[in-house]
């Protein structure tokens, strides 16, 4: 087996510095009063290209040869390796090629082909992406560079933990997201060949858990599909190099639902004025998870590419999810003066009408019942449930419904 070795990291340490910036580690009051630890993020969503992936990229190219440069190289990625591969091969003077899935975000793209790199749109789920990528190396000729399953790869993604326990030696756990497994590669093994008694934590969208399948079944698998918003970690089948690295120094995985994304995502938006990918924000999410207290957590924020339309929808979706916004439907005679008294009603307890659907058609009888659908902005449950305590006590009774904004 190929060791990753101590050497390796402080070479990659040295290379990589020449191209990324410093990610200090941010502490987080909101996060540590919410768990009763001591939070910290690793910012790497504010890294040069948005992501950690430039670290792992860069030493890659570093460590070709002359010729493997000049066939030019190609990958597969959702958005944040395509990135760095892209910036790498720019800096390094090599012809790039990436091909990414139909679905990924129109800002990745974008950024991928600002680089220089030629971009190619393939398949549905990175796997797809990633056959359609070997193909075109063997017709072309290009050297392909893999986004997780290679091991100088992990080895520069592996960087990042040599900076955390520098700034903080005491740490007690780190959380890592996992797709195919390369940060967590490089991350756990070298945080246990500088500390053993670290606990590195993986975590997974529980739409795309391959990784946790994989260890439970004690090898590789793959899985039938994959559904997550965390599309940078969308990913069917882990790294085979990869994953006796994985077995042998993380100590538990986590899995984590969308819903959580969503509501971790207006968390640090609100609270630390940051933007996180959805990948990025799984060990955000994961905090909650940790059944400890008193401890000294590090949660890697791997990334910070969003465009702006999934932005929208996750905002609006938190919202919801919070009894930020909600919907309720009334009936009321259709006569002069009811809206005023619904609005009135909702006015006096602070309730802040966003929109109005006023359905004459509900009830053949428009005199005995018209359905209006009101869409409010609360404060949170408990203000909620005041509006519609509020419009029960005047003789409605208000139905919950869909919300939308």
């Amino acid at each position: 087996m190929e060791m990753l070795t101590l050497d390796a990291f402080e070479e990659a340490s040295e290379v990589v510095s020449r191209v990324t910036h410093e990610t200090k580690l941010i502490y987080s009051e909101y996060f540590s009063a919410e768990t009763g630890n001591k939070v910290y993020f690793k910012p790497e969503n504010m890294q040069y290209t948005g992501a950690y992936k430039l670290r792992g990229a860069y030493y890659k190219m570093s460590r070709l040869s002359e010729e493997d440069r000049a066939k030019g190289v190609i990958t597969a990625s959702a958005g944040n390796h395509a990135q760095g591969v892209a910036y790498a091969a720019k800096a390094f003077g090599a012809k790039a090629t990436i091909v990414m899935p139909l679905m990924t975000p129109f800002i990745k793209v974008k950024r991928t082909k600002g680089y220089g790199a030629e971009v190619v749109l393939h398949g549905d789920v990175y796997d797809e992406a990633c056959a359609k990528a070997y193909e075109l190396a063997d017709e072309h000729g290009y050297t392909f560079v893999h986004p997780f399953d290679d091991l100088t790869v992990a080895t520069g993604q592996g960087t990042i933990a040599m900076e955390i326990i520098k700034e903080l030696p005491l740490v007690d756990y780190i959380l890592v997201p996992i797709g195919g497994g390369g940060l967590a590669t490089g991350v756990s093994t070298l945080a246990k060949l500088l500390n053993p008694k670290i606990k590195v934590i993986g975590v997974e969208p529980a739409g795309a858990a391959c990784m946790k399948a994989s260890f439970e079944a004690g090898k590789v698998v793959t899985l039938p599909g994959v559904n997550t918003i965390a599309d940078g970690t969308a990913v069917k089948t882990p790294g085979e190099k990869l994953f006796p690295y994985l077995k042998e120094n993380i100590d538990d995985i986590i899995t984590v639902d969308d819903a959580d994304l969503v509501v971790a995502f207006l968390d640090m938006v609100e609270n630390h004025k940051m933007v996180v990918e959805n990948s990025g924000l799984l060990t955000v999410a994961a905090l909650k998870q940790l059944n400890v207290k008193d401890k000294r957590i590090v949660s890697i924020l791997s990334g910070g590419n969003m465009d702006v339309i999934t932005m929208s929808s996750v905002v609006q979706q938190g919202l919801i999810l919070r009894d930020r916004i909600f919907t309720v439907s009334v009936l009321l005679p259709d006569k002069p003066g009811e809206l005023s008294r619904v609005s009135g009603t909702i006015a006096a307890v602070n309730g802040n009408v966003i929109k109005l659907e006023h359905n004459q058609f509900v009830s053949i009888n428009r005199n005995a019942a018209v359905e209006l659908r009101i869409t409010l902005e609360a404060f949170g449950t408990e203000h909620k449930n005041e509006i519609i305590a509020a419009l029960e006590k005047e003789g409605y009774k208000p139905r919950l419904v869909s919300a939308s904004i």
